[in-house]
């Protein structure tokens, strides 16, 4: 079985739309939430998100015609794996063979403004005047789709939709491929783009957003005050490799996938499980593939959405995966408190998160988290990050429809 490393990273955040400039943010605690600008919130109950702010195609080597035929969504997609492919310094079909190199990057929603706009023209004009563009700039395998275009990738490519757990499932998909053999090197990820009346109002109906209106208050993980989650969006692109191959070619390794736990509750269709058994189960099944011993030093980057049901049961899994005593010891942070939520992206992001967390010995804060939920009684790292050093990451995803991801990390060797 082969080892796997990650040697290039990308990202497209609320807090910044590079790796630089994101890691700086989440150490320094900047807020990424502000009231929303992409529409009109007059009236509706939901004035809050965590938007990308001033990303232009043409700035990551989109030019405006290719762009007017690419959902926002395969965009970011587009502009994260460029900088993770740039680091990572891959070719394909000149170090590294071209059906050897593959594409897994979700999206939990996919095209959804392609979807509004189209919807708009039908009832508006009638089925005749949609765009021919309309399906292949919809559907959300054209994350993994125009990126392997991009880099020309013809080993094994697909997306992962599993909600908010999508791109901690492609990342752990593509590291079991790699290590199976299956594949060289796969870039690996998830992006979203669905800051829109259509999915605002889809997420605040189902009781999941929060109603606050100051942007410092707003996404509050572990809180007593927390009410829901800050709708966020982005993506993140990690290239995954044998670690045999990255030494090949005198990659620079930035950090170790070590293990992944996949599970579902098979409970409800959004809320957890409040056993919290299974999302348990994924932690261990991530721990015990990574080799985690007792006296590890851990560091959790937690799902902490900001929801009432979530964060209280994800804190008991966390315990029931460690032990009590191992629990408390951990250190654990949401860096969804800067971020927000975004969505099919969100494993990804945090998992670069959590590699820089090990790379660098800091961990980022979980800001805003003054008055701490007893029921949540863990080290949260709150308000500013720590200076340490771990063994061992853990980044958590759960999503709608009960799926749990957990990936574990480890620094990379010297």
């Amino acid at each position: 079985m082969n080892r796997v490393v990650i040697t290039g990273m990308g990202v497209i955040s609320p807090v910044g739309l590079d790796v630089n400039t994101f890691w700086d943010s989440l150490l320094s605690g900047t807020c990424g939430v502000d009231t929303i600008t992409r529409y009109d919130t007059t009236g509706m109950k939901v004035q809050l998100a965590a938007e990308v702010k001033g990303f232009d195609p043409v700035n990551f080597g989109i030019d405006k015609s290719a762009a007017r035929k690419l959902d926002l969504f395969v965009q970011y997609t587009l502009a994260a794996a460029k900088e993770a492919m740039e680091q990572s310094g891959l070719k394909s079909g000149e170090n590294v063979p071209a059906e050897r190199l593959g594409v897994y990057i979700g999206s939990g929603i996919g095209g959804i403004q392609t979807f509004m706009e189209a919807a708009t023209r039908c009832n508006e004009k009638g089925p005749e005047r949609i765009s021919p563009h309309f399906i292949p700039m919809m559907i959300a395998n054209m994350a993994s789709g125009n990126t392997a275009i991009t880099y020309g990738a013809k080993g094994p490519t697909l997306p992962v939709v599993t909600a908010c757990a999508t791109s901690n499932h492609a990342i752990g998909e593509a590291f079991h491929a790699i290590k199976a053999g299956y594949a060289d090197a796969i870039l690996a990820g998830g992006s979203e783009a669905a800051i829109l009346p259509l999915a605002v109002g889809g997420f605040t109906n189902c009781m999941a957003l929060t109603t606050a209106t100051d942007p410092l208050a707003a996404s509050l993980p572990f809180d007593s005050r927390r009410g829901g989650f800050v709708i966020g969006e982005g993506a993140g692109v990690l290239v995954l490799e044998s670690e045999e191959h990255a030494k090949q070619r005198g990659a620079t390794i930035i950090a170790e996938i070590c293990g992944y736990g996949n599970t579902c509750d098979a409970f409800h269709i959004t809320a957890p499980d409040p056993s919290a058994e299974s999302s348990a189960r994924a932690i261990r099944l991530a721990m015990e593939e990574a080799g985690y011993q007792d006296g590890d030093r851990v560091y959790i980057n937690a799902h902490g959405t900001g929801t009432q049901l979530n964060d209280g049961s994800e804190t008991k899994a966390i315990k029931l995966a460690l032990g009590d005593e191992a629990a408390h010891r951990a250190m654990v942070s949401s860096t969804k408190s800067m971020t927000g939520h975004m969505l099919g992206a969100a494993g990804a992001a945090e998992c670069i998160a959590s590699a820089l967390a090990l790379q660098n010995g800091v961990l980022p804060p979980t800001i805003g988290l003054t008055e701490p939920d007893p029921d949540c009684d863990l080290d949260y790292i709150p308000l500013v990050k720590r200076e340490t050093q771990c063994d061992i990451a853990l980044n958590i995803s759960l999503g709608f429809g009960g799926h749990n991801a957990c990936i574990a990390l480890r620094k990379a060797k010297a």
